[in-house]
């Protein structure tokens, strides 16, 4: 026998088949599914997002709230003189306006993400901020009759409102998709192995495949106890009942703990009525008798 037939062969150094490929990459594609639908991995891609859509919604505010500051400075100074203090004074009516709106916004961004409800003043506070820098704006152009001056300051500013009313929206969606990804589009089962391809025996033959075990039927959700009704209730507690025992729709309740406040009441009613009724006294034999002799005369 020859060296060669003896020496191990290296399995890294051996061809794989086709189906060892396949094999391989479906367990591949199977771990990359797996982890790309982790809800860690879904939340830390939406916080990419998020920030994506924040920067670029407050570059718009921020942008659109530059170009309506020098239409509200004059609209303030009111044709006031250069550097005099009513000209300098007009540049702090859109700086205080714009302060109250980005700070109502930035709460948003916070609570958003929680999905807490700020509340009307919060959305009465963006109305007015947006309504008066509207105004200010355009105020000019409405009195000379400018539609195009109209139109011009008017985008800005509804602009501006727009990205408020719908920032806060988007962030509440995002954070619903987080939740969707750990409750729904995240089940938390493990995809099936994927079976390793099958080697050749020393006789060249490829082994059959083994069974796989048959899986077990999903068991039938056990069905609900049967409502029960006031005179099931009625059965409890008189069964529970003895001479001496205060009957009140608390020892109902103590009795039959799923009771409900009110048909605790009620039973306790009927079982005091039960219980307090005069039962049948019996008649004497010769008293009975005679009272059929008279019936009979």
């Amino acid at each position: 026998m020859s060296t060669e037939t003896l020496a191990p062969q290296d399995a890294k150094h051996q061809p794989l088949t086709e189906a060892a490929k396949l094999a391989q990459d479906a367990a591949t594609a199977a771990q990359v599914r797996r982890l790309a639908n982790h809800p860690d991995v879904v939340a830390l891609r939406v916080e990419k997002v998020r920030t994506q859509i924040d920067a670029v919604i407050w570059l718009g505010i921020f942008l659109g709230l530059a170009f309506t500051m020098v239409n509200v400075q004059s609209f303030a100074a009111a044709g006031a003189a250069t550097w005099s203090l009513g000209w300098l004074a007009g540049w702090l009516l859109d700086p205080m306006v714009s302060l109250v709106l980005v700070a109502v916004l930035r709460a948003e961004q916070v609570t958003a993400r929680y999905q807490v409800d700020t509340g009307r003043w919060a959305h009465r506070t963006k109305w007015f901020a947006f309504l008066a820098t509207y105004v200010m704006n355009t105020w000019e152009s409405w009195t000379h009759f400018d539609v195009a001056g109209v139109v011009l300051h008017s985008v800005p500013p509804v602009l501006v409102f727009l990205a408020a009313e719908t920032a806060p929206v988007l962030r509440d969606k995002l954070t619903e998709a987080v939740m969707a990804a750990a409750g729904t589009a995240f089940t938390g089962e493990q995809p099936a192995a994927v079976p390793a391809a099958p080697a050749e025996d020393s006789a060249g033959e490829t082994p059959a495949p083994a069974t796989r075990p048959r899986r077990r039927p999903a068991r039938k959700p056990a069905a609900k106890p049967a409502r029960k009704l006031r005179g099931d209730y009625l059965t409890d507690a008189r069964a529970a009942w003895a001479p001496g025992i205060e009957i009140t729709p608390a020892w109902v309740r103590s009795v039959c703990p799923e009771i409900s406040r009110g048909t605790s009441k009620n039973v306790a009613d009927d079982l005091i009525a039960e219980t307090t009724a005069p039962a049948a006294l019996p008649v004497p034999a010769d008293q009975s008798v005679t009272v059929d002799q008279e019936e009979a005369a």
